[in-house]
């Protein structure tokens, strides 16, 4: 029997199927990160528009923490948007309120060359701040 050619053959088609499982943990690990992120802005996001002193300081806050917690943590995402329910500010002193940020954001996948992956996978977050009960505060 002659074997000859045959180990040949073989990375033929190990070789890509390598290359295709190494792609997706990289695309995995990406979204994975980039969850993380998304969600620790998001939190940070909160934080900042509660300690505001009104509404339009805590979404001015809020969206340049949660710009600069992803760039802190290098991820690069296309369509940031940072929405805050700043309707705890309308609250009288006294009455517990909260303030929420959502912070979306989608990750670009377009130069991870697997096959069937799309360009961009969305990720989205919310998190919720209490609101000073205590402390005076602006519409």
């Amino acid at each position: 029997m002659n074997d000859r050619g045959s180990a040949t053959a073989e990375a033929v088609f190990a070789i890509p199927a390598i290359v295709l499982i190494l792609l997706l943990g990289v695309a995995a690990g990406r979204v994975t990160v980039a969850t993380a992120a998304v969600e620790a802005a998001a939190r940070d996001a909160a934080r900042q528009a509660s300690i505001a002193r009104n509404a339009s300081a805590a979404q001015t806050n809020a969206t340049a923490s949660a710009v600069a917690s992803l760039n802190s943590q290098g991820v690069n995402c296309a369509g940031l948007k940072v929405r805050v329910d700043t309707s705890g500010f309308g609250t009288a002193v006294g009455t517990p309120a909260s303030v929420s940020a959502t912070v979306s954001c989608s990750v670009l996948l377009g130069d991870v060359a697997f096959p069937g992956l799309p360009g961009s996978v969305q990720r989205q977050a919310t998190f919720t701040s209490p609101l000073d009960p205590y402390r005076g505060r602006g519409p």
